[in-house]
């Protein structure tokens, strides 16, 4: 009886010695050393013990076998594949339960409507999903589009925008392809009948190229429509459309991005300048989003001719020359006005209190 007694014990403090031991292995965070930022790629159809072998050569978990035991005692929980992040040292119970939740290390980037090719490749470099150059580089590719716009120089004008994840293994080719395929999806569901309902004398990527300008120039989805409708007028009357998105955006192409649009330069020699050149430019300025393409492909009918911006975020539309004049010098004398405070401020704060 005593050597029973004795077995039950050196029995008890096994346990107790082991679970001690798991629980010493399990609970502090732990990091080796390996940088404080680390990737763990886990492959589908990995055993437990295969998935605690990558974590251990990633320097994440302590302790091999104690993270198998521990998982084992949690098997209702499986573990995801994918790619996990871990930007500071945790336990192996954190690290188990990050992959039994799945999750899954993803790059959440938004791309807003009306940004050019050349802000979404900033955007993604910034995010880390891959450098500027080699994203421009994949925007090169138009084989992707070669049924919409044939003659298509990049796929400025199909990167939809929307938000995005992608993985930190994402290449630029990816994310350009996801992004054209998002707008192809849309392009699709408001294009149901095919050309046959495009907007007449228009080509898929003239319309395109349409619904990149009134992106640029309202940003209310109410003014779209009669914004088409004034640019398709002018279109069809053949003089040009004089809009200052295209100005800047020939600006942005020749290496010299401005905010804003001076006269000055409205006399640069460019085949996306609309005040030197009839019609559409020769493709999209930017990526429009879904108000915008449904504006270009059903237009409002409209007598307008002209649209000057107002001071409510909005436009003035007028039908004559004369008339879109009284509406500059309207919108010249709201920005007189607005601009009137803060003049009186500034010199307020120049004389010092009274």
């Amino acid at each position: 009886m005593r050597r029973l007694g004795l077995l039950a014990l050196l029995v008890i403090a096994a346990i107790g010695a082991g679970a001690g031991w798991l629980d010493s292995q399990i609970s502090r965070p732990y990091r080796g050393h390996r940088p404080e930022k680390v990737f763990v790629d886990i492959p589908h159809g990995k055993s437990r013990w295969a998935i605690a072998g990558i974590l251990r050569q990633d320097d994440v978990i302590r302790n091999r076998l104690a993270f198998t035991l521990f998982s084992v005692w949690h098997f209702r929980a499986p573990m995801d594949a994918g790619e996990y992040f871990f930007d500071h040292p945790v336990t192996s119970r954190e690290v188990f339960w990050q992959l039994a939740q799945g999750r899954i290390f993803v790059h959440t980037v938004t791309i807003p409507e009306g940004w050019t090719m050349f802000d979404i490749a900033a955007e993604l470099d910034r995010e880390g999903v891959c450098t500027r150059d080699a994203f421009l580089d994949a925007a090169k590719d138009t084989t992707l589009i070669s049924d919409l716009a044939p003659q298509a120089q990049n796929l400025e004008g199909f990167l939809f925008p929307s938000t995005y994840e992608f993985t930190h293994h994402t290449t630029c080719e990816q994310a350009a392809k996801r992004m054209v395929q998002n707008f192809r999806a849309v392009w699709e569901s408001l294009n149901s009948s095919g050309t046959a309902s495009l907007p007449d004398g228009l080509t898929a990527d003239q319309v395109v190229t349409l619904a990149s300008l009134v992106e640029r120039e309202t940003p209310r989805k109410d003014e779209r429509p009669l914004v088409a409708g004034v640019f398709y007028n002018r279109i069809k009357r053949g003089g040009p459309l004089q809009c200052d998105p295209t100005v800047a955006y020939a600006l942005e192409l020749a290496g010299h991005p401005v905010k804003i649009v001076h006269a000055k330069d409205l006399q640069i020699d460019s085949p996306y300048n609309t005040y030197r050149n009839p019609g559409l430019p020769p493709g999209p300025i930017a990526n429009p989003g879904e108000a915008s393409l449904r504006a270009a492909l059903t237009p409002a009918t409209t007598d307008y001719m002209y649209f000057v911006a107002n001071d409510s975020g909005g436009h003035f539309f007028s039908k004559t020359l004369a008339e879109h004049n009284r509406n500059v010098a309207r919108y010249r004398s709201l920005l007189s006005r607005d601009a009137q405070p803060v003049a009186d401020q500034k010199q307020a704060a120049h004389r010092g209190p009274s």
